[in-house]
């Protein structure tokens, strides 16, 4: 690969990011908008874990959907469709007066999320290949847009009010431009989700895979363990910055900033996962992440004070999302002829439980508070976190172990 096709992929890469840094600001901005409702709303817990479902649950039924229109047909324009989606209907749930509408608005938010992840983790992937830390730097992308909203939120919202919201249409309105000016990072000719841009060794990898059997056992097992994932992913994101003012009499600045440490972490856990991916093998940065997570939600529910449920909810987030990156490579190679598929079904329909599961957490908070809500979610987190550790490791479609020595494979150009 010539320097010219390598700065081409790393423009792709970062011009992707900063498209999935807008998609999930609206993404994390329904979150941090439900202590505003509530207090001005009046919503009960019950009715604002019914809004994660809408953003969540809703989101992620549709994904799956958009996944297979991708592997039929390269479909750039979700990328931007979506974002803008998500955009309105955030804007639009600020604006609305009443519950109904503001659902039907977060719900139309998160269609727009959906549109835009397989299409975009798909070509992510073909840009990156097979580097975790590739796919990484994508999805840090993400994650960097959920931990700006609760404070983009906060500023607008507590300053201008709910009506206000049209302000928070900025960043999209912003991308979208960029987008449509298709500068030298959108250059994607001879480039299609199902043909990733790879030479050499990888791109022998590549082009045997698409003749290989996908593996649904494996897929199987691993959308089982991201639907336990989910649940505790989704609701901590719902329900900690509230625990920070209900329980520990912190302000609605402090619950923001907890829910932005939150995220923030969740971006240091992704470009750690990928980095420790690449050196040590994907599954390194599964298992750590699984094991950690588990004390560090025990520590959330348990928290005496706010330093300490600061300090598990960094830890926390930080594990949750170590294994982020490998999570979406591994279903990409479970199934090596249907990348948007595994995108949506692993991002999308699997991320359902978490907010399906949601409005449950959600009346449990209301009946027996959010400590006892907490310590649920840690015993319902145990068992996923067990199947994570002994998930199979493909490479590029094939049942094969993972490789001894990956950064090697990853220098040469080759497949893990």
């Amino acid at each position: 690969m010539n320097g010219t096709d390598v700065s081409m992929k790393k423009g792709q890469l970062g011009f992707l990011a900063g498209t999935h840094a807008v998609n999930d600001l609206y993404q994390g901005a329904i979150p941090a908008m439900l202590p505003f409702l509530m207090s001005e709303r009046h919503y009960s817990y019950a009715a604002v874990s019914g809004l994660a479902f809408a953003a969540s649950g809703v989101s992620s039924l549709f994904q799956p959907l958009f996944g297979v229109l991708s592997d039929r047909r390269q479909r750039s324009w979700l990328v931007p469709a979506g974002f803008i989606t998500a955009a309105l209907g955030v804007v639009a749930a600020g604006l609305s007066g009443n519950y109904p509408a503001t659902w039907l608005c977060v719900a139309l938010a998160g269609i727009g999320i959906a549109a835009y992840h397989p299409p975009a983790t798909s070509q992510a992937r073909a840009a990156g290949g097979s580097s975790q830390k590739a796919m990484s730097v994508f999805s840090v992308g993400g994650t960097i847009g959920g931990s700006i909203a609760p404070s983009l939120v906060t500023l607008v919202i507590g300053s201008a009010g709910f009506s206000g919201s049209y302000l928070l249409a900025i960043p999209a309105l912003v991308m979208a431009v960029l987008w449509a000016l298709k500068g030298p990072w959108m250059r994607w000719r001879g480039y299609s989700a199902a043909a990733p841009l790879v030479t050499g060794a990888s791109a022998k990898a590549t082009a045997d895979s698409t003749s290989r059997v996908d593996d649904w056992r494996s897929f199987a097992r691993l959308v089982t363990v991201i639907i336990g994932w989910s649940i505790p992913f989704v609701t901590v994101t719902s329900l900690v910055s509230l625990h920070a003012q209900r329980d520990l009499g912190q302000s609605a600045a402090a619950g923001a900033a907890v829910l932005t440490s939150y995220t923030a972490a969740g971006a240091v856990g992704t470009l750690l996962g990928g980095w420790i991916g690449d050196r040590h093998g994907r599954m390194t940065s599964v298992r750590i992440g699984y094991l950690v997570a588990l004390p560090a939600l025990l520590g959330i529910a348990w928290a005496p004070s706010f330093p300490v449920l600061v300090l598990s909810t960094v830890l926390f987030g930080t594990a949750m999302f170590l294994p982020f990156a490998a999570q979406v490579t591994l279903a990409q190679d479970y199934l090596p002829n249907r990348p948007g598929t595994a995108s949506g079904l692993t991002l999308g329909l699997a991320m359902a439980a978490g907010g399906l599961c949601s409005p449950a957490f959600g009346w449990l908070a209301d009946s027996s508070g959010l400590q006892v809500t907490f310590y649920a979610l840690f015993l319902v987190f145990i068992a996923p976190a067990a199947m994570a550790i002994r998930l199979p490791d493909h490479v590029m479609g094939s049942p094969d172990t993972q490789s001894p020595e990956p950064a090697k494979a990853a220098n040469t150009g080759s497949a893990p």
